[in-house]
């Protein structure tokens, strides 16, 4: 942590590589001698909207408490896939990476990678704001939604054990702040480590209605609510919810340039952060890692938008770091990026703090939970476990205003 540094007072992290000197630019003028370190995405943006790339020295500054790792190693040894398949889900596993040592079948390793990435470290519990912004075809920059999100990580209180896990890894509570026409909506959504046996749930309540009610069809390719319609309720992160629409395959492993330690765009406002097309590459920091290559299709007989993705799931953290996906007619349609800022005050090297995806057919993007140096979106990010009423839709109900 840098000296002096409030975590009460401070709610942005410095930018702790602000002395690197920057090792290339690319774009579309010279990508081709690149091309096998770039995604097909990142190419694409290249030659349709001038997108460029800066690469700087690369930093692995993944870390978790000693604890994590322990929990890693009991997992290598004890992990259980699903019986239907590993894309539904696993059990036997806690507090650490579910499958450490990825299976030699890649129709299977595919699965347990993408479990990883959604299971990964990003701490134990937080409350911060965030906000949502779209840009649309024209540059214009908008608040799709502002959002004071209540996260918590069952899978991950430290203490328990794959034998008391609830079978939950993630449960959170987002009441939306902004705009105007958006106060008051709140949502909560739970997570699960085996979706055959426990679906994803979620739960809304919308002002005026009268009344919480659980949302059946807040999954796989429906619109995702506050990021005007830009996105499905399965492209947080790039990916997260029920695999089970997909076949997926690990391809294998390579170093390609990805994002990576960007605090620096957190430094920035949103109206600095967002151009036409794509966020500012004046401050968005590239560097070289390895990373999972895993590619998804539709199983047969199931539906989605997206009949074909990509993820670039890095070595270190096991997040997708970038993201590709076509349309049914095999035609390039999404471009993810998960930005990763560097928060030692987690403590984690690094966690997805925005996640930017662009459509290239509609030609708009937004970037979503995304913190700025703006208020209300650059107060401390708080690191306790937030009550656990917060997590109850009874209670959520009980609190609404009707």
């Amino acid at each position: 942590m840098p000296d002096g540094w409030e975590p009460d007072k401070n709610g942005l992290m410095p930018d702790f590589f602000a002395g690197d000197a920057k090792l290339l630019s690319i774009d579309a003028s010279n990508m081709e001698q690149y091309q096998d370190r770039l995604s097909v995405g990142t190419i694409e943006m290249m030659k349709k909207y001038g997108y460029r790339i800066d690469v700087y020295p690369t930093h692995r500054t993944a870390a978790a408490p000693q604890w994590v790792y322990d929990y890693t190693y009991q997992n290598a040894l004890n992990t259980q896939m699903d019986a239907n398949g590993a894309k539904y889900g696993f059990t036997g596993a806690y507090g650490g990476t579910p499958f450490p040592i990825l299976d030699t079948d890649p129709n299977i390793a595919g699965a347990q990678a993408m479990w990883n990435h959604q299971t990964r470290w990003q701490g134990t519990a937080y409350t911060r704001n965030e906000a949502n912004y779209v840009v649309d075809s024209t540059g214009a920059l908008t608040l799709s939604a502002g959002q004071r999100q209540f996260v918590r990580y069952p899978y991950y209180m430290p203490g328990g054990s794959a034998s008391n896990y609830s079978g939950l890894y993630i449960q959170s509570y987002t009441k939306y702040i902004a705009p105007a026409n958006q106060i008051g909506q709140e949502f909560l959504d739970y997570q699960p480590t085996n979706m055959f046996s426990s679906p994803e749930r979620v739960w809304a309540y919308m002002p005026g209605e009268g009344r919480v009610r659980e949302e059946p069809d807040m999954t796989y390719d429906t619109p995702a609510p506050g990021l005007s319609g830009y996105i499905n309720q399965d492209e947080y992160d790039i990916f997260r919810g029920s695999m089970d629409r997909y076949d997926w395959k690990l391809i294998g492993k390579k170093e390609m340039y990805t994002p990576y330690n960007n605090n620096k765009l957190y430094l920035a406002t949103p109206q600095e952060g967002h151009g036409q097309h794509f966020i500012n590459p004046d401050l968005l920091r590239w560097e070289l890692h390895r990373v999972w290559i895993v590619e998804a299709t539709l199983s047969p007989g199931k539906r989605n938008v997206m009949a074909k993705r990509r993820f670039y799931i890095d070595e270190d953290t096991w997040t997708v770091l970038l993201g590709d996906t076509w349309d049914a007619e095999g035609n390039y349609w999404h471009f993810g990026v998960n930005t990763m800022e560097n928060r030692p005050d987690f403590p984690a090297g690094v966690l997805i703090s925005t996640t930017v995806i662009a459509d290239l057919q509609a030609n708009h993007y937004l970037s979503s939970v995304g913190i700025w140096n703006e208020s209300p979106y650059n107060q401390p990010v708080l690191l306790g476990v937030p009550p656990q009423q917060l997590f109850d839709a009874r209670s959520m109900a009980a609190q609404a205003q009707f």
